[in-house]
């Protein structure tokens, strides 16, 4: 997405670009796979911010046919009990049910509403900068506002640990004032036909054959690139837009760069007759310890054409290393779908196991919120590595480095 969003930008100044792909088609960890049978599988549960700033400028929304989940969730308690929490910023009629939720306490709810007004009184970039030099994380943030351990437990670490994939929350605290905005004032959404449409609608905005697919870089020398078929191609300009690991592999060692670590989850895919459960676009999150089913989301009750006709397709994500083979996760999930689903879950159909060992970059407090993009005359990097862990972080940093090729 941030070599994308950076091509699509140049295009549009008149630039010539082109794009080397070593997959099969575009997108980077924003893929779609679709079964024989029509089920859309994204690969590992993902949603677009709508009010992320970077995706507003560049993405044709109407062409995507979004749908957006319903603001809130419903949690599965530690005794077993469900409850829901619906955010009353955005749907007023919910307020009381929020209020009487057993989430956490009214006091809870009120600073909910606090921060809120909050958010919405500051610029992104003011959130972005904030607590970046104090060291402060998510967790310590969230009690030092005060919130009861209640609140933090039952709603905080089972939402944000799946936005983070971090229920330990040290993810930096900038990052989410900054998310907590976007879920205030925005939707969580996908598109009809799933989240690869996104690159390939930018994709799709450049000139046929500027985009090469099964194209693999080997190495970088100033303004070349090698390719793994041993030609060489020269540029004006060689931006590398990779995922974290094949960045280290491809350019040499820049200076104040933080250590590159990764947050790791589990998308496991499941098929059953509709409805699997009672329709209401919410995610459901899970907030018992040691759980392995940390959020089920079902898709195609907001984008029916996740399943075909007569189906349901349910997502499970398991964030973190679990070390259980793909058969024995998938029965231990079933177990506790069944408790938390009832009966009609333990024959729900396994259908596909995303494993993403490199899912998003640890994002740890104190980590500036931009790193170096311009790394000598002609050589560029972006990507979410260099900055927060987010597809806005991606898309800004293109964009960024677009108008730095431009300006030179």
């Amino acid at each position: 997405m941030a070599g994308l969003t950076c091509a699509c930008y140049l295009h549009r100044a008149g630039r010539p670009v082109l794009v080397l792909e070593a997959a099969d088609a575009v997108g980077g960890r924003v893929r779609t796979d679709v079964t024989a049978e029509g089920f859309r599988l994204d690969r590992g549960f993902q949603v677009l911010q709508t009010r992320y700033p970077e995706v507003q400028h560049l993405l044709d929304y109407g062409a995507l046919q979004l749908h957006a989940f319903r603001s809130g969730a419903v949690i599965r308690l530690p005794d077993g009990k469900q409850t829901v929490l619906v955010n009353p910023l955005q749907q007023p009629t919910a307020a009381f049910s929020a209020l009487t939720s057993r989430v956490g306490t009214l006091a809870d709810k009120l600073r909910i509403a606090s921060l809120a007004q909050h958010v919405r009184g500051a610029t992104n970039g003011q959130l972005l900068s904030r607590h970046s030099t104090n060291a402060l994380d998510t967790l310590t943030f969230l009690r030092e506002y005060g919130w009861s351990e209640q609140i933090i437990e039952n709603f905080f670490q089972p939402f944000f640990g799946g936005v983070y994939l971090d229920r330990s929350l040290s993810t930096a605290a900038n990052f989410f004032e900054f998310v907590f905005k976007q879920f205030v004032e925005g939707d969580a959404a996908i598109p009809s036909l799933g989240m690869q449409q996104i690159p390939e609608q930018l994709a799709a905005r450049l000139p046929a054959g500027s985009v090469q697919l099964n194209t693999r870089v080997v190495a970088i020398r100033d303004a070349a690139v090698e390719l793994a078929t041993g030609e060489t191609l020269a540029a004006a300009a060689v931006v590398v837009a990779t995922d974290g690991e094949a960045a280290t592999r491809l350019l040499p060692a820049v200076a104040n760069t933080p250590p590159l670590r990764w947050r790791s989850t589990t998308c496991t895919y499941f098929a059953a007759p509709a409805p699997a459960a009672q329709p209401d676009k919410l995610l459901r999150l899970n907030a018992a310890p040691n759980a392995l089913a940390h959020n089920v989301a079902l898709p195609c009750e907001v984008a029916p054409a996740y399943a075909p006709p007569g189906q349901q397709l349910i997502s499970v994500s398991t964030h973190g290393e679990h070390g259980l083979p793909e058969a024995e996760l998938t029965s231990r999930l079933l177990q506790e779908l069944t408790a938390w689903f009832g009966s009609q879950a333990s024959q729900w159909r396994h259908l596909r196991t995303y494993t993403i060992p490199q899912a998003l970059p640890v994002y740890p407090a104190g980590q500036p919120a931009r790193q170096a993009l311009k790394l000598h005359a002609t050589l560029y990097r972006c990507g979410d590595h260099t900055a927060y862990p987010s597809l806005n972080a991606a898309m800004a940093s293109g964009r960024e480095v677009a108008e730095a090729i431009l300006s030179a």
